[in-house]
């Protein structure tokens, strides 16, 4: 490779992916790897752009989408509709009440779903797209605020926006600089960039997301409890002071948690014997079974709350030092356990 020609199958030059476009029916040498690192390289450089154009304008959008009193509509066909959707659904999941609007069906009846409290998003990279821009008269009847998404400053949509956010990129990440890449790339990230400066700005926390996201994995990680994993009552095993390490062995394996609390004349958490526990004292001596937990257990043990999230109890057991540990009590206010947690119920409820 010379600058940026490379040489073919068949022996002649063309131009790299960097410099001009590459006529078709002409084969790179480049590996799958060169190809997609190229590819990578490109939208890199459409990305660094577009952060350093964001500025006054985008600062506007922002406003404008706080001070919504509606809901944000946003519109966009082919790989651009692909991406309308994907900006409001994350607005929508991040506290900004957003709906897509495809713009055909708008023009058959769906334009009702717009207000003039709402804000209008159009994504389109060349900013004439036919099915937007016949759109554009009836929200501008409806003095609805709109906000451009478009790589053409002097388009038809870009001249009837109220804010335009420009994703000028160089080319697209395809030698024949046609196929939507690097400009669908940069409207994505501008779409997140907006969603994420206004939640941030409306201090929109985990509690906040945790509302918004009821289900699945995610909304297991936000919303699962100790109190609801934990094992209690006749489940939970518990000694006394003065307890035998033989009995409080039988408890261990009665309960079959592998741990068993060792509770004072007051019901306190004193601390714990594990199966670790018990391996390491009967091989420094056989004879240990008739000595009293107290003298045996782990003080001080880790513990959570049954409105502990049950991810946090997860990373409680695996935190280090002294080293991870698999259950943990669930302690009330005084200190007294009410149940117990293995990091095998959290598992089982997905969280690993």
């Amino acid at each position: 490779m010379e600058g940026n020609r490379i040489e073919t199958d068949e022996g002649r030059t063309m131009d790299h992916p960097d410099g001009d476009r590459i006529e078709d029916g002409v084969e790179e040498t480049l590996s799958v790897a060169e190809l997609g690192r190229d590819v990578v390289a490109l939208e890199i450089e459409g990305l660094e752009a577009l952060r350093d154009g964001i500025g006054q304008e985008f600062e506007e959008a922002v406003g404008l989408l706080l001070g919504c009193r509606g809901k944000v509509i946003v519109c966009g066909i082919g790989k651009s509709g692909i991406v309308a959707r994907k900006i409001a659904a994350t607005l929508s999941s991040t506290g900004t009440p957003a709906v897509y609007l495809h713009p055909v069906e708008a023009a058959h009846g769906d334009m009702g779903m717009v207000t003039g409290e709402d804000v209008f998003i159009a994504v389109s990279k060349s900013g004439d797209n036919e099915e937007i821009n016949k759109l554009l008269p009836f929200v501008r009847a409806m003095k609805v605020k709109m906000i451009s998404i478009t790589t053409a400053e002097g388009s038809q949509l870009a001249g009837e926006s109220d804010i335009l956010l420009l994703t000028r990129v160089e080319r697209e990440a395809c030698p024949m600089d046609m196929v939507p890449t690097s400009s669908t790339t940069a409207a994505l990230v501008m779409g997140d960039a907006l969603a994420v400066a206004v939640f941030r700005r409306r201090n929109f926390g985990k509690e906040d997301f945790a509302r918004l996201h009821p289900s699945g994995n995610l909304g297991k990680r936000l919303h699962l409890k100790v109190s609801e994993l934990m094992h209690t009552a006749g489940d939970l095993p518990l000694v006394d002071m003065d307890t035998s390490l033989k009995d409080a062995l039988i408890v261990i394996i009665n309960k079959r948690l592998g741990i068993t609390g060792v509770v004072d004349e007051e019901g306190t958490l004193a601390g714990v014997i594990t199966d670790g526990d018990l391996k390491r004292y009967l091989v420094k001596n056989s004879e240990i079974l008739d000595v009293e937990v107290a003298r045996l257990m782990t003080r001080s043990p880790r513990t959570t709350v049954a409105d502990a999230l049950a991810i946090d109890a997860l990373a409680k057991m695996e935190m280090d030092p002294p080293g991870p540990v698999t259950q943990l009590f669930v302690i009330d206010d005084e200190h007294k356990p009410i149940g117990v947690i293995h990091i095998h119920d959290i598992i089982r409820a997905g969280l690993r």
